[in-house]
């Protein structure tokens, strides 16, 4: 039998690989492409870090001696030029665990075998999910730390069940990712929530008769929780039965090509969540769900969203932030290069009354809108009938400044296209303006709210600019910090008390 080498580059940044294969003639006629043959588990390999395809004959039986050596000789050179040539992989098939693939079949077991089996693993560890196939997967969480790198590719369809009844109680998410590091999805496949009858049971669908809903909430479809350098890439999710993509307390993320989609009526179907998070990048996406499109809320920074495809929805959401007396810090946030269509909202900031934290350090720049309600918003007024407020002295609220909105054009829905609706109790403050364009979809003129917002205006800007001047600001706070300062010397007893 002949005897070969198969340098496989593989079009992925990890690299390529080197497969020893003493029956490749047998190979590749039993395995339709080199692709196929890399996916069967059976096969001894070592990867290196390389990127196209190519096949190395070693022996044929009809080759001549010189041409052997020489192709042998090409073989060992390759091996030694590349020094991570001795890095081994593990290639793992979900139907290796006994995964059916219909549909019907509960693969369930099968997934959490592979991945049991993969992050036992000290090799880096390719998980394949086939393509042609939907593996049914009830609610599970796959849980780290693994020992080493995992690459779960997903060629295939992932599908939820689709009755609520049929999931067990308290299920907050399906698919579950908690505490893995250097953790990569992608493949092209589809992760499938068949959330349609989650929907038809919320009092928040605009077709449910309120008789027969339920205010409990749906699960969220793929959740990674305490999560580091994870990458979601090249998949669709869609039909969530709640959020889509959630990101909680996960550091140095990317989400990067992706299609999400679920209907525009579809309740709380929000796009990617972030919570909490940091070093996040979201880039390269369409995004068309019934909810939010992206959300940042909790303790998060350093996030950066670019070339983003939103609509329709309720656009693209910082907050909301401060409920319930608790201290949210948002901080670092840069968005460009967005289309945002057909929303409720473009570019929102909203803060609950009496919460606590800041909302700083934002940019929204090269940003077409196009039939949006509400373009830009500053919401320092969202709240509930139950909200405790952080002080009960002079109030309180999520301090929100230095943003700046830079380069946004296109179309309003509504005769308002811009709203600072800010606080009494902590304006806003260092807002910034620079050539904004927005118009009413037909043409005619729109209008811009402010109320405590303060900051410049640069360039043109339409409609006309409202934000006072920071000089005023600074002035109002100067008497304003000495009056609190006589009245709190005056209730020193009634302060301790309310402690």
């Amino acid at each position: 039998m002949g005897f070969f080498v198969l340098f496989l580059f593989l079009t992925r940044r990890e690299g390529s690989c080197v497969i020893v294969c003493p029956t490749l003639q047998q190979d590749l006629v039993s395995f339709s492409s080199p692709l196929q043959m890399l996916l069967s588990p059976a096969r001894p390999y070592v990867c290196s870090p390389m990127a196209k395809l190519w096949l190395l004959p070693l022996y044929h039986e009809k080759s001549t001696g010189k041409s052997r050596m020489a192709l042998a000789a090409a073989g060992v050179l390759l091996l030694l030029i590349f020094p991570y040539a001795a890095e081994s992989r593990v290639l793992l098939s979900l139907d290796d665990f006994g995964a059916v693939g219909d549909g019907v079949a509960n693969d369930t077991q099968a997934l959490l075998d592979a991945w049991t089996a993969a992050c036992s693993t000290g090799e880096h560890v390719f998980l394949h999910v086939p393509a042609a196939k939907s593996y049914l997967i009830w609610p599970l969480t796959l849980a780290g730390p693994c020992r080493e790198e995992i690459k779960l590719f997903i060629s295939g369809n992932i599908v939820a069940p689709e009755s609520p009844e049929d999931w067990p109680a308290g299920g907050g998410e399906w698919l579950h990712f908690r505490g893995v590091s250097d953790l990569a999805l992608t493949g092209g496949g589809v992760i499938d929530g068949r959330g349609h009858r989650w929907w038809a049971r919320s009092c928040k669908s605009k077709h449910n008769a309120t008789e027969n809903c339920t205010s409990e909430a749906a699960p969220k479809a793929l959740h990674f929780e305490n999560c580091q350098d994870v990458s979601v890439m090249g998949i669709t999710v869609q039909n969530s039965q709640q959020s889509h993509l959630t990101f909680t307390r996960c550091s140095h993320v990317k989400a990067n090509y992706l299609r999400i989609t679920s209907p525009e009526d579809s309740p709380d179907t929000i796009g990617v969540q972030i919570v909490s998070s940091r070093n996040v990048h979201i880039m390269d996406d369409l995004i068309s769900t019934g909810h939010d499109c992206v959300s940042i809320v909790g303790n998060s920074t350093d996030v950066r969203l670019r070339a983003i495809s939103c609509g329709p929805g309720h656009g693209i959401s910082i907050g909301a932030l401060g409920e319930n007396r608790s201290y949210h810090r948002v901080e670092k946030i840069k968005m460009d290069t967005l289309f945002i269509s057909n929303t409720e909202n473009g570019v929102r900031v909203k803060t609950w009354q009496g919460g606590c934290g800041t909302a700083r350090k934002m940019k929204f720049g090269d940003i077409l809108m196009k039939n949006v309600t509400n373009p830009i918003v500053i919401d320092q007024h969202y709240s509930s009938s139950n909200e405790i407020p952080c002080s009960s002295k002079n109030g309180s609220a999520v301090a929100v400044g230095e943003i700046s909105y830079m380069d946004i054009a296109g179309t309003s829905a509504s005769e308002r296209a811009v709203t600072f609706a800010c606080s009494d109790a902590s304006p806003c403050s260092k807002l910034s303006m620079e050539n904004v364009n927005i118009t009413m979809a037909g043409g005619q003129n729109a209008s811009a709210y402010c109320h405590q917002a303060f900051g410049k205006t640069v360039g043109v800007v339409v409609p006309d600019s409202c934000l006072a001047e920071e000089d005023f600001l600074r002035q109002r706070r100067v008497p304003a910090a000495a009056a609190a300062e006589e009245e709190g010397g005056e209730d020193d007893g009634d302060g301790e008390d309310d402690q």
